[in-house]
């Protein structure tokens, strides 16, 4: 859900600084700032839906849902990115005192774009690799009926592709399931 903008070179300390000012969410990789772009009636509705899927299953858990706001820091490559949904068990980590800024989260899951998704599946998830609290990396198309679900098993990253509306999204690392047809289910999918 970003869009590359006229860039200037800052550090991440600049970066997190003038950020914490903006009135909108800019992502911040290479030292460049990233803007982010708007989203589809079909990527929220996608965002709302798995959110509620998630926080109602976890509601008793010492799991936390947080949903689009929330800023994510990559290490030891520095980068920010504000993933459309985050899961984080146990107690929060956090970069400062400001706590806008996680640092363990145990899933992360991006809504594609057309504009972002070959960021969203390869460097985008090359800098995400780099959290060890890391999991889950589920990737949803807003177009059709596709989740793509990476789960970390040691060192290892096993994929798994899910296309129909019958299929099951499970979750190992917070044992929730998401049925595909929940996630798409007000949403208009493309005929063709």
């Amino acid at each position: 859900m970003s869009t590359l903008t006229a860039q200037t070179y800052l550090t991440p300390e600049e970066y997190l600084t003038w950020e914490r000012k903006q009135p909108f969410k800019n992502e911040y990789h290479n030292g460049q700032i990233i803007a982010m772009s708007g989203a589809s009636r079909a990527h929220n509705r996608i965002t709302v839906d798995i959110t509620i899927q998630l926080g109602n299953q976890l509601m008793n858990s010492e799991c936390e849902v947080f949903a689009s706001e929330m800023r994510v820091r990559t290490s030891p490559e520095i980068s920010y990115f504000y993933p459309n949904i985050i899961v984080v068990c146990d107690e929060p980590r956090f970069e400062d005192d400001t706590f806008d800024t996680l640092l363990n989260p145990i899933v992360l899951i991006e809504v594609l774009l057309p504009s972002t998704a070959a960021f969203d599946r390869g460097e985008k998830f090359e800098y995400y690799k780099q959290l060890a609290s890391l999991q889950e990396y589920i990737l949803i198309s807003q177009n059709s009926v596709r989740v793509e679900h990476y789960c970390r098993q040691e060192t290892q990253w096993i994929h798994n592709t899910f296309q129909r509306p019958e299929d099951v999204l499970s979750l190992v690392s917070i044992e929730c399931e998401v049925p595909l047809r929940a996630i798409y289910r007000r949403v208009i999918l493309d005929a063709s």
